[in-house]
């Protein structure tokens, strides 16, 4: 079954879940490191691209300097509908919160400066409240 493409279903759907920890994002040229496990990659012209627990890039001593929290939007959402990603964006932009998005063929994934975890958090489930 395909996603919904309904911004306001998806918006009043999304279901914002924190997952525990600390994620990076680091760059290497050799491919992942035995004992990683990353959530998301991404192929760049200068290496590879690995988010991952922070605890794991620590341990085979990749450099980072962003320390996120990941928050999946639960939301199943079509990787064609138009305006979630800007919608997200924009909320968390106007509460000064920082945010990377990368979907996944089901859901959304926010990663935001480890420390706004919970006023990223807040910010979403005002976005999918209904208006009162």
């Amino acid at each position: 079954m395909g996603g919904e493409r309904d911004l306001g279903v998806l918006l009043a759907t999304l279901r914002p879940e924190l997952h525990p920890g600390t994620y990076v994002f680091t760059t290497t040229t050799t491919g992942v490191p035995a004992g990683a496990t990353p959530v998301a990659t991404v192929l760049e012209d200068e290496g590879l691209t690995l988010v991952l627990p922070h605890h794991q890039a620590d341990a085979a001593g990749l450099d980072y300097d962003f320390a996120a929290a990941w928050i999946t939007l639960r939301v199943h959402s079509a990787l064609d509908a138009v305006g979630l990603t800007a919608a997200v964006a924009t909320r968390l932009a106007d509460a000064g919160i920082a945010c990377n998005v990368i979907a996944g063929h089901h859901h959304d994934h926010v990663f935001v400066p480890a420390h706004d975890a919970d006023a990223a958090l807040a910010v979403l489930a005002r976005l999918s409240a209904p208006p009162t």
